[in-house]
């Protein structure tokens, strides 16, 4: 995952997604980039592979780019009269969602366009990155839209959860994974975005240190772990260089230094500038925090 600061220029979303999938007929379930309980212009824009990275980019036949505007104008009209009326929140996103779907139409083409990056650049990211959809292909991307002010930037690498298979499984997935993620570091940080950018990686628990299934030579899995689990941060304000957190000598429970997953979120939260505790926002009937009723700012993490 990447998660990039900076000023949204005008004609991209301030939050974008893109998909990376293990095999083409294995989309992601939409709830993965839902904005949850916070309101919908909060919600994330889909990137997909191949020509055409977002839907419905294109006019119709016989509309032009006059006829569109115009017809966003009217639509727009009719929507602020209805929330006049009602004070619904949905119908202003809606409005921003047709604008930013508006202005998308020039600008996800160029971004999109990798022609013209250097040799040295590609092959920094390794032999995948021109084929659209990769994991390679999306990191480079990522850096893409970060440099052109995308405030946030999700990348997914699914199929990691190995019940059976796993010697051949990770060796794939590290493979994908490995070059890419350095590449992508190490582009931020030679255009001078490192600095403000936070690069996250992980996911959403560990693995047992015991296998699951039959134990063979070359063949055996490993069950969900939610007790300790390790993820990795670059940039943003992190401290270089430091691991944090030991677990007992068996990985199963953290014995020293936890991380809670609330705390996670207090610390990103604040190196965004955001007080976790501050930010509140209104959901059937009450105020929600993003990081519920509890979390604390880890600052040995913050250099």
């Amino acid at each position: 995952m990447s998660y990039g600061l900076g000023t949204a220029n005008e004609n991209l979303p301030a939050y974008c997604v893109l998909i990376s999938r293990d095999r083409v007929d294995q989309p992601l379930y939409a709830r993965l980039w839902g904005s949850g309980f916070l309101p919908a212009i909060h919600e994330g824009v889909q990137f997909r592979p191949g020509s055409s990275p977002v839907l419905y980019l294109q006019n119709p036949d016989g509309i032009s780019g006059d006829n569109r505007r115009q017809m966003l104008d009217r639509l727009q009209e009719l929507h602020r009269l209805e929330h006049e009326r009602t004070q619904d929140p949905e119908l202003l996103a809606r409005i921003e969602q047709y604008e930013m779907a508006f202005r998308m139409q020039t600008s996800v083409p160029e971004v999109a366009d990798i022609s013209a990056e250097p040799e040295s650049v590609l092959e920094m990211y390794g032999p995948d990155v021109r084929k659209p959809g990769t994991f390679a292909a999306n990191c480079l991307l990522a850096r893409r839209l970060a440099e052109r002010g995308v405030q946030f930037v999700q990348l997914f690498h699914p199929g990691w959860d190995q019940h059976g298979g796993l010697p051949a499984g990770i060796r794939r997935q590290c493979q994908d994974t490995d070059q890419p993620c350095a590449a992508l570091i190490q582009d931020l940080k030679q255009r001078g975005l490192l600095a403000d950018t936070l690069v996250v990686w992980g996911g959403e628990f560990g693995r047992t240190n015991y296998s699951q299934g039959k134990l063979t030579a070359t063949d055996y899995g490993r069950d969900h772990h939610p007790r300790c689990f390790t993820m990795w941060m670059a940039g943003g304000g992190v401290k270089p260089g430091l691991v944090y957190g030991e677990t007992d000598p068996f990985g199963y429970n953290i014995v020293i230094d936890p991380v809670h997953v609330h705390d996670l979120h207090a610390t990103i939260l604040h190196l965004l500038g955001i007080d976790h505790e501050r930010l509140t926002y209104k959901h059937q009937g009450r105020r929600y925090r993003l990081t519920d009723i509890a979390g604390k700012v880890v600052t040995p993490l913050i250099a």
